[in-house]
């Protein structure tokens, strides 16, 4: 069975920083896309980061770049996300997800992910 467990959410003040980590298990991530989404309320879901399998990041958000990083450990099995310079409008659930096919490019589209964590709670307060 598949599954991957975020962590490391939780409130911070305004230009603080949060690691998020993403465990996977069940599931080998070395030949797998990943990413990070998040959601906010009332919002569609979107992509903040996505990192190929040899760990070079293909898309970072506008809103993110230069704060936000993202990361994988492949002996680990682990993916993570260093946030910086937390901003308010950064509050949202925060999800990990998995591609499970082997590509050469990597999407940013959510349609593009079949494994999903269950999302951890980001609030950035002013």
């Amino acid at each position: 069975q598949v599954q991957l467990v975020e962590s490391g959410g939780g409130s911070v003040q305004a230009g603080g920083s949060l690691r998020l980590s993403c465990a996977a298990s069940g599931y080998m991530i070395r030949n797998s896309c990943m990413a990070w989404f998040r959601q906010a309320p009332g919002k569609e879901r979107e992509a903040v980061a996505v990192i190929d399998v040899g760990g070079t990041t293909t898309y970072s958000a506008d809103s993110v770049k230069g704060r936000f990083i993202i990361s994988r450990d492949n002996a680990e099995n682990r993916l993570a996300l260093q946030m910086n310079s937390l901003k308010p409008e950064d509050s949202a659930i925060y999800y990990c997800a998995a591609d499970r096919e082997a590509r050469w490019s990597c999407s940013k589209f959510k349609n593009a992910y079949e494994y999903w964590g269950q999302g951890t709670q980001v609030t950035v307060s002013s």
